[in-house]
């Protein structure tokens, strides 16, 4: 269980919707700050 809002709660629902890499970077998700996954969590609709 992680808490909504931080980092290991984003990189779950970025890994559910299909996002298992950083699509700029190339980076795995786990290696991004917690204000760069809520950046693209939040432009995922766009």
């Amino acid at each position: 269980m992680t808490y909504t809002g931080s980092k290991g709660w984003f990189v779950q629902q970025l890994k559910a919707a299909g996002v298992n890499r950083h699509p700029k970077g190339l980076k795995k998700l786990e290696v991004y700050d917690t204000s760069t996954l809520r950046r693209l969590y939040f432009n995922l609709d766009k």
